[in-house]
């Protein structure tokens, strides 16, 4: 088992491939993701230990990283910064016979982003990429208090109450209003 350091999403596993199923090799990960994809904004390097397992079929990558981005609070529309945690667990299968060179059969259920190039480069990029976006929140909130935005003037309300007749009567119990 070795461990070094890298500082980007490719990685030469030539000396892996030809190792015994089996053999580990781990990397301190740090990279500037900055422009891993337009639709995101990260703020702070992607970091963790990335542990690389020979398998019989390929390599097995774990790696819990992570990074921050900025996210947009669905209360208030304000940007703020997002602590991403990411687990990657995925198994890359070579293209190239290692020992022979001959091009190996790629199965029709693999992606393109878990194939290992011909010069038995591992990019970690795309499962990165994808792994970013299934962590991002479905609902981000600045802070959990955040009171978002006022429905009529659309004031943020995180910054003091606004000038609008405070009516915090629930629509559906009119009827009982009505009734007293």
């Amino acid at each position: 088992m070795s461990m070094n350091r890298t500082t980007g999403l490719r990685i030469n596993v030539a000396q892996l491939l030809k190792g015994p199923t089996g053999a580990v090799r781990r990397l301190q990960l740090y990279d500037e993701i900055d422009d891993l994809d337009e639709d995101l904004i990260i703020l702070a390097p992607l970091t963790g230990m990335v542990t690389l397992i020979r398998t019989a079929d390929g390599i097995l990558v774990t790696a819990p990283l992570r990074t921050v981005v900025e996210l947009e609070c669905s209360r208030c529309l304000e940007p703020f910064e997002g602590e991403l945690k990411l687990e990657i667990e995925e198994e890359f299968e070579p293209s190239i016979d290692i020992h022979t060179g001959a091009r190996l059969p790629v199965r029709a259920t693999e992606q393109d982003a878990t194939i290992i190039d011909e010069h038995h480069i591992l990019d970690l990029t795309e499962v990165v990429r994808q792994t970013i976006f299934l962590a991002l929140p479905m609902s981000p909130a600045c802070q959990l208090e955040c009171a978002g935005l006022c429905p009529v003037c659309g004031k943020n309300l995180n910054e003091g109450r606004c000038q609008c007749a405070a009516d915090d009567t629930d629509p559906r119990l009119e009827v009982l209003r009505q009734l007293l």
